[in-house]
């Protein structure tokens, strides 16, 4: 049975994290999955959502497509899934109209509406996701990783020598320009201190000294284990609350500890004083960096915990089984849970797409899941 998974493009971050990673798991149920970008072009992208009948099932990820285009995907599509990672049915925090568009929240409940089965990555987006159609169809499948992808960093340097991290994309960097206060404040309290700034553009955050690194699949992995404290700041608005956590989660998984200010998944996934510090004002970062930069062996016992966090909660072992377990249920019209007799564990060896992650096998197939539970006292 074949799952075909249209996305923005083959090395989007969301693809890779949260549909290539488990291609393993859809295999073991019997699914094949395939993957295209969606056509920019009107007469590519018309042919291509016809050709979706040609699927068992569709994955749509993110994209709010014009009402007639979703119309046709719904037509051609035997079984629709729509995977959504941001709260896509309002603009973002820094978008001058501001938060609301009627245009994108219509696509958004056209969208949900017209899918089998929604995939979240949070609560948040579940209970707004749900407010729409109900919750029957809605399933809350958190952005996942393995730390086995990622080396753990050795917190070697020490006070002003240490080095912050930052990674994402370009149209993210403006969480930085907003937390300026912050990291000038710890830049302060710091001189010579710096950040890398891992990122396909770089940024101006002077008095703190930036290291732009070229950001690349292959080797952001690496970049992050060069680093000693990972930093995440987050607007105090709905946008930042459907955000999932993946610079959390990453630097986690790299043995890094976090200061974040506790908006949204930051307070959910840095538990604070044991894998990272929780702040708000510049005086409190200034504080938290402070106290990680002058004590290296404290910055490791975060990051042991939480690349523990990462393993226990957000693990692609562990949450691979959900996943499969839902596309199976929309494809086979079981139960989640319930195998159909029709999934061919045999097929695993059929996968057009496997994960690219640095220092990753071309398919990872963990010998037992990870627990999903497991409390902070094993932290």
């Amino acid at each position: 049975m074949k799952v075909l998974a249209l996305v923005k493009a083959l090395d989007h971050v969301c693809y890779r994290y949260r549909i290539e990673a488990f291609a393993w798991a859809l295999a073991e149920r019997g699914l094949e999955l395939e993957v295209a970008p969606l056509r920019k072009g009107l007469a590519g992208r018309l042919r291509q959502l016809r050709r979706a009948k040609q699927a068992d099932a569709v994955v749509l990820q993110r994209k709010l497509l014009p009402i007639w285009q979703l119309a046709l995907l719904r037509r051609s599509a035997p079984r629709l899934i729509y995977d959504v990672d941001d709260a896509l049915f309002q603009r973002d925090s820094y978008s001058p109209k501001g938060p609301r568009s009627r245009m994108r929240l219509a696509r958004f409940w056209a969208t949900v509406f017209a899918a089998d089965a929604v995939t979240v990555g949070n609560h948040y987006l579940k209970r707004r996701t749900a407010a729409l159609v109900g919750s029957d169809r809605v399933h809350v499948i958190p952005t996942c990783l393995e730390p086995d992808w990622y080396r753990p960093a050795q917190h070697v340097r020490l006070g002003p020598r240490s080095q912050l991290v930052w990674i994402g994309q370009e149209s993210t960097l403006a969480s930085l320009d907003c937390a300026r206060q912050h990291l000038t404040a710890a830049a302060q309290r710091l001189p010579g201190l710096g950040l890398r700034l891992i990122c396909d553009r770089t940024a101006d955050l002077s008095p703190l000294r930036v290291v732009p690194r070229r950001w690349s699949s292959a080797t952001e992995a690496a970049e992050l284990a060069e680093g000693d404290i990972g930093v995440n700041w987050l607007p105090d608005d709905s946008w930042s609350r459907g955000k999932c956590g993946l610079k959390v989660l990453q630097y986690m998984a790299a043995g890094l500890p976090v200061v974040a200010n506790p908006v949204g998944m930051n307070r959910r996934m840095v538990v604070h004083g044991r894998t990272g510090l929780l702040a708000s004002t510049p005086q409190q970062w200034a504080e938290a960096l402070a106290r990680l930069a002058a004590d290296p062996p404290l910055r490791r016992k975060m990051g042991e915990a939480g690349r523990r966090l990462v393993r226990q909660r957000y693990s692609v072992a562990g949450w691979g089984p959900k996943v499969a377990d839902v596309a199976a249920a929309v494809v086979f019209g079981t139960e989640p849970g319930e195998k159909s007799a029709q999934a061919d564990p045999a097929s695993s060896a059929a996968i057009r797409h496997l994960p690219r992650q640095s220092g990753v096998p071309a398919l990872f197939v963990p010998e037992a899941a990870s627990q999903l539970s497991g409390g902070e006292r094993n932290l």
